[in-house]
């Protein structure tokens, strides 16, 4: 390991996600790859590779392809390096796609994501598709048919002059939003009568089901015993929202299975106000989907904004999916000038999860350092070429 990427890792470790299982994985046969997944970019095997890894791939919409190729660059540089291989299979899911073909994504389709190790997630969003078809087909299918439970959401200051707090840094604002990912008022589509009525009424249900919120709730145990500071806070609105007890109960009876975690409970606005006040009370935060919704971008925005921010939609043992949260950003598609930092933190995520922790600890530090050096001057749009932030990156990583 490179001297910056161990002081990388020991300045600012990362919270490491439960791994999936599984090692190397036989190739698919390309003859019976259909136009679900193309088979793509197949770097060439070394005789000293330790691993493979199959690996989805999702551009999507607007910018999400041109920040998608920048990071897959990336992940070329990490393979040389760390002697790992990936296969790789596009997928055509957008709104684009479905502009040009009228195919939508179903959960009949979901077998050739399903058959991957992890996919890398680009952007979704088109302004000619009915408003959230496209999002609800896509992101919210791909969590739904895949039963991704986990949305991860690390929040990581790379620099100390991208937030917006100016007494706050690096190491104060270093954090986790363990988001529950298919539960809540997202799980349903609700409904409105009496439309254009002085009746009109529009109700969607808050559904939480046990087996839901034990399950995220051990998931984010789990990862604050695992933490350098073992402190794990629960977000809710139980006292105006009763039915969020049951977080509550089931948060208590988890507790007293990891002694070694310090644990607290915090209504939503007290919360969003804390991370702002004082964000180095937090260390992991685990919460339901709609609030997790909004604390994590909260966070993204103590970080330097979406254009930092990474996630990943996770089911243990399963393929799991990682993205930027960022949009499409339909009026810079095609100039390439977005950053593709945040699709890169997604790689390193990706990385991470599937156990190449040093590969992702070296995207850290090279991000780290480019930021630090000048070298990338930003993580906003315009500052600089998409695939000259990827350069430094990749230059750094030095594959």
């Amino acid at each position: 390991m490179r001297e910056d990427d161990e002081k990388c890792r020991n300045e600012h470790p990362r919270h490491v996600a439960p791994r999936l299982q599984g090692g190397v994985h036989k190739v698919n046969d390309p003859a019976s790859a259909r136009w679900e997944g193309v088979l793509v970019r197949f770097p060439a095997p070394s005789r000293d590779v330790k691993k493979s890894y199959k690996l989805g791939v999702i551009g999507g919409d607007g910018i999400g392809p041109e920040v998608t190729e920048v990071a897959l660059h990336v992940l070329d540089a990490c393979e040389r390096r760390f002697r790992f291989r990936t296969e790789r299979t596009s997928f055509p899911w957008s709104g684009a796609h479905f502009l040009k073909t009228g195919e939508r994504l179903t959960p009949d389709k979901l077998a050739p994501i399903r058959a991957q190790d992890a996919v890398l997630l680009g952007a979704i969003g088109h302004p000619d598709v009915p408003r959230g078809m496209i999002e609800r087909d896509v992101v919210i299918g791909l969590r739904r048919g895949l039963d991704l439970y986990v949305n991860l959401r690390p929040v990581i200051l790379y620099d100390d002059r991208l937030s917006p707090l100016r007494t706050k840094g690096s190491a104060e604002i270093h954090m986790t939003v363990i988001r529950e990912n298919t539960e809540d008022v997202y799980a349903a589509t609700g409904e409105r009568t009496a439309i254009g009525t002085p009746a009109e009424t529009a109700t969607v249900p808050m559904r939480f089901t046990r087996p839901g919120v034990e399950r995220i709730l051990r998931y984010a145990f789990e990862l604050a015993s695992r933490s350098e500071r073992k402190h794990l806070t629960l977000v809710d609105k139980a006292n105006a929202i009763t039915v969020q007890e049951i977080w509550r109960e089931v948060f208590e009876e988890l507790g007293s299975q990891y002694p070694s975690v310090q644990r607290d409970a915090m209504y939503v606005d007290a919360a969003a106000m804390w991370m702002v006040l004082k964000p180095e009370q937090f260390d992991v935060i685990v919460t339901t989907n709609l609030f997790g919704d909004i604390l994590s971008d909260l966070g993204a925005a103590l970080a330097g904004g979406l254009g930092t921010a990474a996630s990943g939609n996770i089911h243990p043992g399963r393929v799991s999916v990682f993205e930027p949260i960022h949009g499409s950003a339909p009026k810079y598609a095609g100039k390439g000038v977005a950053s593709p930092i945040a699709a890169i933190g997604a790689l390193a995520m990706l990385l991470e999860h599937l156990g190449e922790v040093d590969a992702a600890h070296a995207i850290d530090s090279a991000i780290r350092n480019g930021l630090r050096t000048g070298r990338i001057k930003g993580v906003e749009a315009g500052l600089q070429r998409t695939e000259q932030v990827g350069d430094v990156i990749e230059q750094t990583i030095g594959g």
